[in-house]
């Protein structure tokens, strides 16, 4: 019998760079995201995953079809001023958050279909900015203005996380790192954080 997990179901052209790979317990395909990423699934086999410290990721899918995405990102780290809703910091969440929307309604997803799971925003090193609180506090009020319920949150608290998103049933399943002794995660997001800093936000997205 061939194994099913030789063939690799088809993807959208613009995700092609993101990691695949076969979970033999599951025994279905993964999509990997890294910060910065985001991704949508069409094909009914498949599963996203993430790793999340401060990162937050946004899992959203249109409840009757089964047409899901997720995305994983985080805010530029605040200087030397306070910013508003409006300041560029602001702005690039809202980036993240439109890319993921709109790929899911140019997919055949419906807006007022749309439902969200949130995971991430911990809170890895005491003695930086919570950068994990502003990410929560940031995506909450976005979907608050946007009128897009969120059904779930697995959010804050001091550990990283690992993520795993059906977008068919829109089960989310999260796992607390309390023993994280690998330091990859926290050398990820920094380098994730400094690329943020040094990208002026331009441009726009918008919703239809």
């Amino acid at each position: 019998m061939n194994n099913p997990g030789a063939f690799q179901p088809p993807v959208l052209r613009q995700f092609r760079h993101v990691n695949r790979y076969w979970d033999d317990v599951r025994q279905q395909w993964v999509a990997k995201i890294l910060p910065g990423q985001y991704y949508v699934c069409t094909n009914h086999s498949e599963l996203i995953a993430t790793t999340l410290g401060s990162c937050i990721s946004a899992c959203i899918r249109d409840s009757k079809l089964g047409i899901g995405g997720m995305n994983h990102f985080m805010l530029p780290i605040q200087q030397h001023q306070q910013y508003g809703w409006l300041d560029a910091a602001t702005r690039y969440g809202s980036y993240a958050m439109e890319y993921l929307i709109n790929e899911l309604l140019k997919q055949g997803a419906a807006r007022d279909r749309l439902e969200v799971k949130l995971a991430g925003g911990g809170r890895l090193l005491t003695n930086m900015t919570d950068i994990g609180l502003r990410n929560i506090e940031f995506v909450t009020r976005y979907l608050s203005v946007e009128g897009i319920k969120i059904t779930a949150q697995d959010t804050g608290d001091v550990f990283p996380r690992k993520v795993l998103y059906d977008p068919v049933s829109g089960m989310m399943r999260t796992k607390k790192l309390r023993s994280f002794h690998n330091d990859t995660l926290l050398t990820r997001e920094a380098a994730y954080q400094q690329s943020l800093m040094r990208q002026p936000v331009s441009g726009g997205v918008e919703l239809f």
